[in-house]
């Protein structure tokens, strides 16, 4: 069965879940040819494992805390902080607190054989 994504034109509603932040899941908004974007919710210890994606990413807090490990070590997201990670960089991601993120991804086209 296929995710459900946004349309163009949609208009997407990425303000903070608030009360509701505990019994919200991640979901995806939209993906494109070039782009796709995720909002993620994490509980507080809850985590995505360390990994790594061919395409530029960016991480937005937009509420709780976050911590995002990487090659430049520990970074700490707060609500209103974005971070920006290359593409094949190894990452992973925990919540401090219960954090809902907005989730960019730069998707990578493979060249074509000749």
């Amino acid at each position: 069965m296929a995710i459900p994504h946004s349309a163009p034109g949609d208009l997407i509603d990425v303000r903070p879940f608030g009360a509701s932040l505990g019994s919200t899941r991640t979901q995806a908004l939209f993906k494109s040819e070039d782009l796709e974007v995720i909002r993620i919710v994490l509980a507080a210890g809850h985590e995505l494992p360390a990994h790594a994606v061919p395409g530029d990413i960016t991480l937005q807090c937009i509420e709780g805390s976050a911590e995002v490990s990487g090659g430049d070590g520990l970074r700490r997201l707060e609500a209103g902080h974005l971070i920006w990670l290359a593409g094949g960089e190894l990452h992973g991601v925990r919540g401090v607190l219960d954090t809902s993120l907005l989730l960019t991804i730069a998707l990578k086209k493979t060249a074509e054989a000749p």
